[in-house]
Parts: C-alpha cells; sequence; structure tokens
C-alpha cells in the first residue's frame, strides 16, 4: 500500500523507508545540471537565492512545454547522478529531499545521512503520465535555461519512492 505524504517536515522524512512508496502532494522545484551550477555559485558568492532551498524538495527534470489544454508536457526523471558534485552543498544549506532516478554517489548517499534528508525515485520513460500529477506550474528563475530554468510545480499525488532513506539504508546497495 502506498503511504499519502504532504510537504516534508523532518520527522516525516525521519519515518520513511528504503523502498517505501509514497504519493507526494506539495511543491516539487525542478533544477537540472545547469540550474544546480548557478544555485550553487550563488551560494558560494554569498548572493541571495532565488528561491530558499531550505525544507525545499529538488526534481531533477527539465519540462516540456505544455501542450494547448494541458498544465506541462512530458515531465519525467533525469539522471541523478549528474547533480552529485552539487547536491551535499544544497543539503548543507537546507534542501530535505531530490527526486530523480539511479544512484547517487557515495558523498551524496553520505550527506543525505547526514542532513536527514531523502532520496527519491519516480517512474523513468513515463514522463507523459507524471505530467497528470502536475496541477500547477510557474517559472522561478534562469529563464535562459529554457527546459532547464527552476520551475515550481504543485503536484498531487506524486508517486515516488524512497531509494536512500535518511538512516542512509540505500535500495542500490
Amino acid at each position: 500500500m502506498k503511504k499519502l505524504i504532504g510537504d516534508l517536515t523532518k520527522e516525516k522524512i525521519r519515518n520513511l523507508c528504503v523502498r517505501e512508496e509514497v504519493l507526494y502532494t506539495g511543491t516539487l522545484y525542478t533544477a537540472r545540471d545547469q540550474a544546480h551550477k548557478r544555485l550553487v555559485e550563488l551560494m558560494e558568492k554569498g548572493k541571495s537565492m532565488p528561491f530558499d532551498v531550505r525544507g525545499k524538495v529538488i526534481y531533477y527534470c527539465g519540462p516540456n512545454p505544455a501542450p494547448k489544454g494541458k498544465v506541462i508536457g512530458s515531465c519525467g526523471p533525469t539522471t541523478s547522478s549528474r547533480m552529485d558534485k552539487f547536491t551535499p552543498q544544497l543539503l548543507d544549506n537546507g534542501l530535505v529531499a531530490t527526486v530523480g532516478k539511479g544512484e547517487r554517489s557515495p558523498d551524496v548517499a553520505k550527506s543525505i545521512k547526514k542532513n536527514r534528508a531523502v532520496y527519491f525515485v519516480t517512474y523513468s520513460g513515463c514522463g507523459a503520465l507524471l505530467a497528470q500529477y502536475v496541477k500547477k506550474t510557474r517559472l522561478v528563475c534562469f529563464e535562459d535555461l529554457g527546459a532547464e530554468a527552476v520551475f515550481v510545480f504543485e503536484v498531487k499525488d506524486f508517486p515516488l519512492i524512497v531509494a536512500i532513506d535518511s538512516k542512509g539504508v540505500n535500495i542500490y546497495e
């Protein structure tokens, strides 16, 4: 049975276990390689961020434009390991969860445990299906990056699987 969860708190994250399937309702911020690079550069320079990462969930996704009558186009996950060099710094600054596909580096797995965060995976190859769970979307920043800009999604019952839990248990090990 899938567990229904809303916006993630530290207590909710602590109670999630690897391999657990959840239906998430709340906000997801999309970000891929170039957006991650810019966010970390802003942090390193002490500049203000376009959004506060504390308590947020980042979905590794570059959504397609919305077809007529739809909220968003296909919005499947991208390979998470491409963000691994940026993820520990974001987690150290309060990011509570990431969503993508595939394994994470040992450094990211350690950082997830250290920060008591969580890494979710979702269905790859099913971007059109996942788009059905997105109820609203809005551009947040880095518009010049096109599909790799940061968007915020309001989602309802978005399907996720816990791949690395806050205790460091890893589905890939």
